[in-house]
């Protein structure tokens, strides 16, 4: 009985040690569905509920990469969302997120190659917002 129990004690040292899992696009696609969807739309591309009275529309979030030379400009992306550097946009204000800012990190690779810990929630979203590129 010690033995199992020694034994189960070192795989929960080693669980707790190991990295989190990172998250993946259908975890961000329902935080995209909760804050994103009514300007961007259910699908992304800018065409939200509310879209029709904004000037201008809500970008399309399906050609980011497209926009930025082919790769995913996933800096760009996390700062875009996390207002910390902002595109200004005359006559719209895109909300800050502060829940999206806020649980576990998880370590993100940005464009420069460097990890760089991010909340899961922000991950979650940068990685469905990934997927979804055409």
């Amino acid at each position: 009985m010690r033995n199992l129990l020694l034994g189960l004690g070192a795989v929960a040292v080693i669980v707790a040690c190991s990295e989190p899992e990172m998250p993946e696009a259908p975890e961000g696609k329902a935080i995209f569905d909760e804050n994103c969807a009514l300007c961007h739309g259910a699908d992304g591309r800018g065409n939200g509920a509310i879209s029709a009275g904004l000037d201008p529309a809500p970008s399309d979030l399906t050609t980011i990469s497209r926009r930025a030379g082919g790769a995913f400009p996933v800096t760009v992306v996390l700062s875009q969302i996390d207002g910390y550097s902002r595109d200004p946009v005359d006559g719209v204000e895109m909300p800050e997120f502060g829940a999206l800012l806020e649980g576990d990190l998880v370590p993100v690779q940005t464009d420069d190659g460097v990890f760089t810990p991010t909340p899961r929630p922000l991950a979650a979203l940068l990685a469905y917002l990934e997927s979804i590129q055409r």
